[in-house]
């Protein structure tokens, strides 16, 4: 089957959804299959997946755009494009597919934060993605989900019949893995200014994230006693200036450090330089971040709620949601017991091997052989 692949969402600096475009393309070119791939990049995008030793990969590259105009072009260029290089399904990779199509269609919807949690984002994409996603789950043959959480909040919110929907967990990268050389790791500690010890936050800095609560928590812990400072590494996103507001009103100024965006090949050595990984988001579809800190060996406390409870399970310390209480007792506690870190950290590696690109390549490939047996 001739399978087209719209990986024109990448963005420059890819995270979460943006990872899951560059992984899969290149896990579905390494593992075995009868499919040709036809993958529709842009030239930045083609450069991020990089090169791949395949020859059932066909690329199509597309004119740079803004996102609003790569939206435009969806809808009115791609499915020409489709139709020329002889496209027998496609999957949209980022919540969309054209309105027409002349193939079968497979979309992924990576969370439901547009339907659960609209005053997150912005108004254009509040007045845009909603209407969107509500017709692609009308329209597209099937539904591909990044865990079992973001699909029951499918079916609940979108009414997608259970046989159309389908949950594909992602994979963590081999390159997080626990790094024991001392000389990688104090390079990267002077190069980006981190303390000897310190608290890790990765994400983009967003409302979503729960970064207020973090920074009360934080605040509280250090009313309590010395401790090592926190460290907010990501993306500034959407709203972010209250975050830095907040460090200055809580004083904390001089124990937290932002570091910006870290480029892939530096945060696994950065997971691997923290000593207690913190994630106390609100609600992930999936959540990259614990599982990375999981598999270079760094515990890991987060939220009890949608994925993250499902893929840290007993794996990591879980927290109630938007409880300051109980994260900074978490942080406590944990900081304090040099042996339960030792327990978190071996059952978080053991818990993050079974989270693998090739199995998400796999599962991926067997919808789509059910979309072709069922058209």
């Amino acid at each position: 089957m001739r399978i087209g692949i719209d990986a024109t969402p990448l963005p420059p600096d890819p995270v979460g959804a943006g990872t899951y475009i560059v992984q899969l393309v290149r896990s579905l070119a390494a593992v075995q299959s009868d499919h040709q791939y036809i993958v529709f990049a842009q030239p930045h995008g083609r450069q991020l997946i990089g090169e791949l030793p395949s020859q059932r990969i066909e690329w199509v590259i597309t004119p740079p755009k803004s996102p609003a105009r790569r939206l435009v072009w969806e809808q009115t260029e791609l499915p020409a494009q489709v139709k020329h290089y002889g496209v027998e399904l496609l999957h949209s990779l980022h919540y969309t597919r054209p309105l027409a199509l002349p193939c079968s269609s497979v979309v992924t919807f990576h969370d439901m934060t547009f339907l659960l949690f609209p005053e997150l984002h912005t108004r254009a994409k509040r007045l845009f993605f909603p209407a969107s996603i509500r017709l692609s789950a009308r329209l597209a043959d099937a539904i591909i989900t990044d865990s079992e959480s973001t699909r029951q909040d499918s079916m609940r919110l979108l009414g997608i019949p259970a046989e159309r929907i389908f949950s594909v967990p992602l994979g963590i990268s081999h390159a997080f893995h626990p790094i024991r050389d001392s000389a990688v790791l104090e390079d990267c500690r002077r190069r980006y200014n981190l303390p000897t010890s310190f608290i890790l936050f990765v994400g983009l800095i967003e409302p979503r994230k729960n970064l207020p609560l973090l920074l009360r928590a934080y605040a509280r812990l250090s009313q309590s006693g010395d401790y090592p400072p926190l460290v907010l590494a990501g993306r500034m996103g959407w709203m972010s200036e209250g975050v830095f507001q907040m460090v200055n009103e809580l004083k904390l100024k001089d124990k937290v450090l932002f570091t910006g965006y870290l480029p892939a090949e530096v945060l696994p050595i950065v997971y691997n330089l923290a000593q207690v990984f913190v994630y106390p988001s609100d609600y992930e579809g999936f959540g990259f971040p614990p599982l990375e800190a999981m598999a270079c060996g760094t515990p890991v406390i987060t939220t009890a709620v949608s994925a993250m409870q499902e893929n840290v399970s007993d794996a990591g310390f879980l927290i109630p949601p938007r409880d300051e209480e109980a994260l900074a007792k978490a942080l406590q506690t944990l900081l304090e017991q040099p042996a339960l870190q030792e327990h978190f950290s071996q059952l978080g590696r053991a818990r993050a091997l079974e989270f693998t690109w090739e199995r998400t390549a796999l599962q991926t490939n067997q919808v789509y052989q059910r979309v072709r047996g069922a058209s």
